[in-house]
């Protein structure tokens, strides 16, 4: 048995010198990395050559070229070092977690409602290395380009675990001095009079939904200002721009402190979004990932 185990740790290890002396593209490169000499890493090399039976390299004075057979070899290290490397980190997060964590949110509902957090977070979990990226590019989390995302609305099928974190509706504000020179509308129909700002998202034409007598209807507004968020929509606002339409998150401290008023509200057709955390589930699912959608839920669902 130990001898078994003696070998397999004799093969990754070499495994680990190929892979490096590729990388580094030279036998003195891959012994500073490693921390051995040149002469070490090149019997490591010729041993692996001798076992195998093949030569995985040619060597001249400018430069170590791997074979055909020495390219099938480097992919296959590195497939196992990777793996080497997954079932270790899946070990260690049985213990404390660590690791990176990739997390992408919203522009405005992260900056607002997520950055907050993150401080409480990585005091409790100080071995997990936050990487927070605000895009409202929907990102692939199943392809791997995030390990949580939270988004908004109606998610697609998808492969993915999605945990709720609440809901958001929407508001129709404006600022008391916008209201004060320009007047406050009373019926939906009343915003044609008055400078609308829109999200710049792609459509055929800006429309603001509202429900009159149980009945939805759809009015197309205009404006001078579009913004590819809510907290910029809502910034407009507070300046006395325009009046907005925006998720409610992103200016209830403005409503709270008199900087907006919102308005029509008797024809809020309650359009909520639902806002969700989504990641890749299973058993397999990192313990970093887990304590972090955990720790979303507590502090935001409701």
């Amino acid at each position: 048995m130990d001898a078994k185990i003696g070998i397999g740790a004799d093969r990754a290890r070499a495994l680990e010198i190929f892979a490096t002396v590729m990388r580094e593209g030279s036998f003195s490169g891959a012994g500073r990395a490693l921390g051995l000499t040149p002469s070490a890493v090149a019997r490591s090399i010729d041993r692996i050559e001798t076992r195998l039976g093949v030569r995985l390299l040619l060597r001249s004075t400018r430069a170590l070229t791997p074979t055909v057979e020495g390219q099938v070899y480097l992919q296959t290290a590195r497939r196992i070092l990777a793996d080497l490397d997954d079932a270790e980190q899946q070990i260690a997060d049985q213990g404390a977690p660590r690791g990176r964590l990739r997390i992408s949110a919203a522009l405005s509902h992260g900056r607002l409602c997520i950055v907050p957090l993150l401080g409480e977070f990585a005091r409790s979990y100080p071995h997990i290395l936050v990487d927070f990226a605000l895009t409202d590019t929907l990102v692939d989390v199943a392809g791997g380009q995030a390990d949580v995302a939270v988004r908004f609305g109606p998610l697609a099928d998808s492969l993915l675990t999605a945990r709720k974190l609440g809901e958001s509706g929407r508001v129709i504000v404006a600022a008391p001095d916008y209201l004060a020179r320009c007047g406050t509308p009373t019926v939906p129909e009343d915003l044609h009079a008055h400078n609308c700002l829109n999200f710049n998202f792609r459509r055929v034409e800006p429309v603001w939904p509202f429900r009159r007598e149980g009945q939805d209807i759809a009015l197309a507004v205009k404006g001078n200002i579009e913004a590819n968020n809510g907290e910029t929509l809502g910034q407009l606002a507070c300046a006395a721009v325009g009046i907005a339409r925006v998720g409610a998150f992103s200016v209830v401290d403005d409503i709270a402190a008199g900087r907006l008023v919102p308005v029509l509200e008797d024809f809020n057709p309650g359009d909520a979004e639902q806002i969700h955390a989504v990641f890749v589930g299973g058993t397999n699912t990192p313990a970093r990932v887990r304590v972090f959608v955990d720790f979303l839920v507590a502090r935001l669902a409701n």
